[in-house]
């Protein structure tokens, strides 16, 4: 058994893959989380081969890395009890659970506070936090929205639908092909530059559609510094309510 590192051109587009020589009789394709591409081949597969099935599937490689690279790091399931660590806008805040009448969620000395009627109902705190973090990212990211599209503007990049807010596992944000900007309201987790790096990142595919060198020159040209805010952005913010 053995692998090599090939690598070929679809479109503008370079595509890095490992060909794993083993005992088989025909040729499998893996994408993994990091974006690695893995071709288990049998021994007597030819580069050539190999080459054209990894061509034949680009389509689906690409989306598989994209899928991939749009993960936030998920960490085991939150229990909401008080004491535990949770963010708000790059910020780290313990979350008190209170005793009240007037159930209200609010940041007070450091503390993300939950006033509920019954603090012993874990889902009762989830669902309050949740639809708080969601009145607060439709706040903040209107106002980042809007910061960006001038940003965006200068590429010739215009959008005037806003945005949708919708909790997502595996997503902070996703345009569709008609255009509609979606963003995942955990992202408020975030400091104001990675929440801005996202709103740019699906801005820019309303001109480049996929993940090709020719969308990652647009992004650059906006925001230059945008693999440092990807990487502090995955690093720091994690998957709340999944």
């Amino acid at each position: 058994m053995g692998r090599l590192a090939q690598s070929l051109w679809f479109g503008e587009t370079e595509i890095v893959y490992a060909v794993n020589a083993c005992d088989r009789k025909t040729l499998a394709i893996h994408v993994y989380p990091d974006g690695a591409v893995v071709v288990d081949a049998p021994m007597t597969a030819s580069a050539e081969a190999i080459a054209a099935k990894v061509k034949k599937n680009a389509a689906w490689i690409f989306k598989q890395q994209r899928q991939f690279a749009a993960y936030p790091p998920v960490l085991p399931p939150r229990q909401y009890v008080s004491g535990e660590t949770h963010r708000y806008l790059g910020r780290q805040y313990r979350l008190l659970i209170l005793h009240g009448e007037a159930e209200q969620v609010r940041l007070s000395y450091g503390r993300l506070a939950v006033v509920t009627v019954d603090p012993n109902n874990t889902g009762k705190v989830k669902a309050l936090l949740q639809n708080w973090y969601r009145l607060r990212a439709n706040t903040v990211f209107l106002e980042r929205y809007d910061v960006c599209l001038k940003q965006v503007a200068k590429l010739g990049i215009a959008h005037d639908q806003g945005f949708q807010l919708r909790f997502m596992p595996k997503r902070w944000g996703s345009c569709t092909s008609q255009g509609h900007i979606i963003l995942n309201p955990e992202l408020i987790a975030a400091p104001k530059d990675c929440i801005d790096y996202v709103i740019t990142h699906e801005l820019c595919h309303l001109q480049e559609h996929n993940h090709s060198r020719a969308f990652y020159r647009l992004l650059a040209a906006v925001m230059k510094d945008w693999e440092l805010r990807r990487k502090r952005l995955n690093e720091m913010v994690e998957v709340r309510f999944v």
